[in-house]
């Protein structure tokens, strides 16, 4: 048996054809197309679907289920998405519309969650039996998954590590909240600190990088202003490397799992980052003689997305 995987964005839909073990026999994509009301979406999403399953080779016979991700959440009760900010969407009956094309189950996970999904199947996590998937991109998204399942919570609405309030009273978030951890680990943040710092010192290397137009500042300039040693980006990049250390430490704390892996556009920095979050995670963990989770980097990329929206399916 085959699943179908999709991978709903804001900019384009990709559609696969995904085997039991999480590896992708043929994909498709279609865009999105926004704004737009939900129904055309989901009947474009369908006919993409069936498209890439006929160029695979199989018929709707050999699918056992489809499953998607999208960036909000599926209410257990209802299965209606009550809202994707991301699309415009409120209140959709997303599985009972995409059944009018194919009736197949459908199974709707968050975008990061099912991301996580695809790492303990066919990723990095793979043979782990709980694993968190942190997506480091303009926000900051998790994925847990506990004995091969991705976990939401009791009502749908788990896994938001971005959410957790690290610093009281801090940064505003666009949630409404303050001092939520994704507003100093993500690459918004990143960017945002870059900019503060190259105004303060205009002489740094970062203004060399970025032409000397502060807009042009991205999570890249800092790392790579960082890697030459430039003072003002080190201190910028440490800081960074600090929050997200101590948010994987409260994983660490709270969840326990075998691995932690980084993933996202901020993760593309490599080694780099990795060692410098390892080294600035292990002084913080609070059972010093036991082990604890490992520092990973996500290995899928794109595919992820696809691959563990397949699978919630399995």
């Amino acid at each position: 048996m085959v699943y179908i995987g999709i991978d709903l964005g804001g900019t384009n839909i990709a559609v696969g054809i995904v085997d039991e073990n999480g590896q992708i026999l043929c994909k498709g994509s279609t865009p999105t197309l926004l704004p737009r009301p939900y129904g055309p979406i989901i009947a474009d999403i369908a006919k993409c679907s069936l498209e890439t399953l006929e160029r695979s080779g199989h018929t709707l016979d050999d699918v056992a289920a489809i499953g998607a991700g999208v960036p909000g959440i599926l209410d257990p009760r209802t299965g209606i998405i009550p809202f994707c900010t991301n699309l415009g969407w409120h209140d959709v009956p997303f599985i009972t519309e995409l059944q009018k094309y194919i009736d197949k189950p459908v199974y709707v996970g968050n975008d990061a969650t099912v991301a996580g999904l695809a790492e303990s199947v066919a990723g990095v996590s793979a043979g782990a039996h709980s694993s968190v998937f942190l997506t480091l991109g303009t926000g900051v998204g998790g994925g847990i998954v506990i004995d091969g399942k991705a976990y939401s919570g009791a009502h749908g609405v788990g896994s938001e590590i971005g959410h957790m309030i690290i610093e009281l009273d801090g940064e505003e978030c666009t949630c409404g909240n303050y001092g939520c951890f994704e507003r100093y680990a993500s690459a918004t943040a990143i960017i945002r600190e870059g900019r503060k710092a190259y105004a303060q010192h205009p002489d740094s290397l970062i203004g060399q990088l970025c032409g000397g137009d502060p807009d042009k500042i991205t999570a890249k300039t800092i790392f790579d202003a960082a890697k030459e040693s430039d003072p003002t980006a080190v201190k910028v990049f440490r800081r960074y490397v600090r929050a997200l250390a101590h948010g994987i430490v409260t994983i660490i704390n709270v969840l326990d799992p075998e691995i932690i892996a980084l993933g996202g556009g901020v993760s593309l920095a490599g080694d780099f980052l990795l060692q410098a979050v390892r080294e600035a995670v292990k002084p913080l963990v609070f059972f010093k003689t036991m082990p604890y989770a490992r520092i990973e980097l996500a290995k899928l990329g794109p595919d992820a997305g696809i691959i563990g929206a397949a699978m919630l399916g399995k």
